[in-house]
């Protein structure tokens, strides 16, 4: 039987061999962007790769995730390797969907490109039959929380439960045979040093959608006869951003609305003005707090306006909390391909991922790895070095996957019964359903 290196050696061979492709399906999925929960064309690349690997899968899980499983040769934990396959909104990225504006300026096309890069090189290099349990590639729908009204409307329609890629698969029961979880995300020196790293933690989030409701009359001949809905939403974000100093920096929380309808027509008193807004915080306890003084802030400006608000407040992400286990052997195996020089443990991350609420359940690892340029989120976010971007992070997950399942996947084993869940499947479950809330409030009555 072969050592750790032997094999690690194997897998990144044979995913030498298949570079070229796994880059030109990272730059292809880059050229057509998709969001969430709509990932067609990106879910059919996926399957058309397993199918070349003959890899039994499954697809449309939650509307367009793809999941596919390769056995060792003995039972043992199944570990998951993740890709997201949704883009974002940006509609002045030079690679945006002219349609719909869509973009991948957060690197998930790398991730899918790494992901099946892993694919390859774990099912071509010949080594499964010296390892213990099972790999799972999984390429997952709508980490980014974008189209609300869109995912609200697919919810009413009974399509999905959640908002969320990983929360409806968790609802749909496709992980309750996964034992822990690992994907890379890319950096970019524009946002963050070193060429690898990981935060121990990052905040969750909720989200709200909200609605004044006024009365409209002629803006220019009778304005006292209307009520300006518009005038009650800014003294609610004046409300909002006065309260930021009340937050503790511990917590970490981020509050950033935006105004997505400011009225009708210009000379007609805003009577429908709309604003949506996230609501994160380092724990759940500060989420909840945070989230009331926002609903506070908004149902005062109601009644300085003597209007209505409604607030439809729904589950966003949990808190991410990295497996430190898993940190170390991401550390190890990433060190091999850049310098350990490289590596940095980041502070608390104040953005978020459903990558979070996963790891309230089992263990998980969402590292960053170097490849990229420019500002995630941004109109300069791309893959500038190909073989970093795409490459690297498929040799990576791989490597990993050895660890923890080779040798009787002893380190798999220590890695899941070292874990010690924050919630359960069905705790979690009926926690976020619980957020689900729309209040009506008159800020007359």
């Amino acid at each position: 039987m072969r050592g750790k290196e032997d094999l690690k050696r194997a897998v990144c061979e044979a995913i030498d061999r298949r570079s070229e492709r796994i880059v030109g399906l990272g730059e292809a999925i880059m050229d057509q962007p998709e969001l969430g929960f709509k990932e067609q064309q990106t879910a059919r690349r996926v399957s058309e790769v397993f199918g070349e690997l003959e890899l039994e899968h499954q697809r449309e899980l939650a509307l367009t995730g793809v999941k596919a499983r390769l056995k060792g040769k003995r039972k043992g934990p199944t570990l998951a390797l993740m890709g997201e396959l949704d883009a974002l909104i940006v509609p002045d990225h030079p690679r945006a969907d002219p349609a719909t504006g869509a973009a991948h300026a957060c690197g998930h096309n790398a991730q899918i490109a790494g992901l099946m890069g892993a694919a390859y090189g774990l099912a071509e290099a010949g080594i499964t039959d010296e390892l213990a349990g099972e790999i799972a590639f999984f390429a997952v729908p709508a980490e980014e929380y974008v189209e609300i009204e869109y995912r609200l409307q697919l919810v009413k329609e009974g399509k999905t439960t959640f908002l969320g890629g990983k929360s409806e698969l968790v609802e749909l029961g496709h992980f309750d045979d996964i034992d822990m979880a690992v994907m890379i995300h890319s950096s970019s020196p524009d946002h963050a040093e070193g060429s690898m790293g990981i935060a121990s933690s990052s905040n969750g989030f909720l989200a709200k959608n909200v609605r004044f409701i006024g009365q409209a009359a002629h803006a220019g001949a009778a304005p006292e006869k209307g009520v300006n809905a518009l005038n009650a939403a800014t003294l609610g974000l004046s409300a909002i951003n006065a309260q930021r100093e009340t937050f503790r920096d511990q917590d970490c929380v981020r509050v950033h609305p935006i105004i997505t309808k400011g009225g009708d027509l210009v000379n007609i008193i805003p009577s429908d003005v709309r604003l949506e807004t996230y609501v994160r915080a380092k724990t759940a306890e500060a989420i909840v707090d945070a989230a009331s003084r926002v609903d506070a802030c908004l149902k005062g400006a109601a009644m300085a306006m003597r209007c209505q608000v409604e607030i439809n407040t729904v589950p966003g992400n949990l808190p991410l909390n990295n497996d430190p286990i898993l940190r170390d052997i991401f550390r190890s195996n990433a060190a091999t391909i850049f310098d350990e020089d490289g590596f940095r443990d980041y502070p608390h991350g104040g953005g978020s991922t459903d990558a979070g609420d996963l790891s309230q359940l089992m263990p998980v690892l969402h590292p960053v790895m170097a490849g990229a340029h420019g500002e995630p989120h941004s109109v300069d976010w791309h893959i500038a070095d190909k073989q970093h971007g795409y490459v690297s992070p498929a040799k990576t997950l791989a490597m990993m996957a050895v660890d923890l399942l080779a040798d009787d996947a002893a380190m798999g084993r220590r890695v899941v019964d070292e874990f010690t869940p924050g919630m359960s499947r069905d705790e979690y479950l009926r926690e976020q359903q619980g957020v689900f809330r729309t209040e009506l409030f008159d800020g007359v009555a």
